[in-house]
């Protein structure tokens, strides 16, 4: 596949500047006014007061990601809106998957990676089943041709302030089904599709690091899934193929309004060196890197994009 910058970026709307500008990280976003937000779970963009930055109107590609066949699950907002605009604008076609329940995220965020230039697919699916997930890698070497890039993003978190005792089984199973059966089936289906030079990108979190105890069945998926990079990075790395992470820390996305309390909301990332929660758009970068041949000797990292929080 061949990609054309020039009619791509003419397709962007960059009034400003884009995510190379040098600027002050402290102030170059506000801290979002999170005061009293709550949205129904699993939380659409359009029910947040104070939307997320996905890099609509700031990033700018340069061809790193050509022709590549990308997909990515909770693609349809947050991290996953905002990585899907980046891999489109670098080049790459995007299936973007999601719940039934966030259809209108996934057609909104298909839109803009054809704005963009690149084909964009959405697939509502709950990944929670093997034959879910196994659809999905079909579909996408049906749609695609093929598969260059996984993005494991989708995840599953709800706090409980009562720690352990709080949790319960229903729960533990919807975390653990979500966030690591899935990255293994995903994982080992799209295997069987990626050629050299393919690539699998995990997202993790601080909290595989730093587990804070209302959500500690979350902090556990996140910490397995440190240790299923690295191990999978080993294994595959004869064969051309990199496994790597992205360890977010507290980034605004529906996710949080959605599945935390309004006291831990109000005040969310405002701890982080930095002194304010990060942005989806601000993680795209790193997403991208990973996915580049920029990265060729990069495998089984953990890349922390925590707003200064040591991990």
């Amino acid at each position: 596949m061949t990609h054309d910058n020039g009619q791509d970026q003419s397709k962007q709307d960059q009034s400003g500047p884009d995510q190379t500008a040098q600027q002050d990280p402290t102030e170059q976003y506000g801290q979002p006014d999170t005061s009293g937000e709550q949205i129904e779970h699993p939380g659409r963009t359009g029910d947040m007061e104070h939307e997320p930055d996905h890099g609509e109107r700031s990033y700018r590609g340069s061809g790193r990601l050509d022709g590549k066949r990308t997909v990515i699950t909770g693609g349809d907002s947050g991290i996953g809106r905002a990585v899907a605009i980046a891999f489109a604008r670098e080049g790459a076609d995007v299936l973007v998957v999601h719940l039934e329940s966030e259809q209108q995220d996934g057609d909104a965020t298909v839109r803009l990676i054809e704005e963009a230039g690149r084909r964009g697919i959405s697939v509502a699916a709950d990944l929670r089943e093997e034959q879910a997930c196994r659809a999905v890698i079909d579909r996408a070497v049906e749609e695609l041709g093929g598969i260059d890039v996984l993005v494991n993003n989708a995840a599953y978190q709800m706090a409980q302030p009562g720690g352990i005792a709080d949790i319960t089984s229903a729960q533990f199973d919807r975390v653990m089904r979500t966030n690591l059966y899935a990255t293994f089936w995903l994982s080992k289906g799209a295997l069987e599709q990626m050629e050299e030079g393919g690539s699998i990108i995990n997202t993790t979190s601080i909290q595989g690091a730093s587990p804070a105890p209302e959500l500690l069945d979350y902090a556990m998926t996140k910490a397995a899934l440190i240790s299923f990079t690295q191990g999978l990075a080993q294994m595959l790395a004869p064969k051309g193929i990199r496994v790597n992470a992205v360890a977010p820390g507290p980034i605004w996305t529906p996710l949080i309004p959605a599945t935390m309390h309004e006291a831990k909301v109000e005040s969310f990332g405002q701890q982080t060196p930095l002194g304010r929660a990060g942005q989806p758009a601000e993680l795209a970068p790193a997403y991208v890197f990973l996915a580049s041949q920029e990265s060729s000797y990069i495998s089984g990292a953990v890349v922390p994009v925590t707003g200064g929080q040591p991990f």
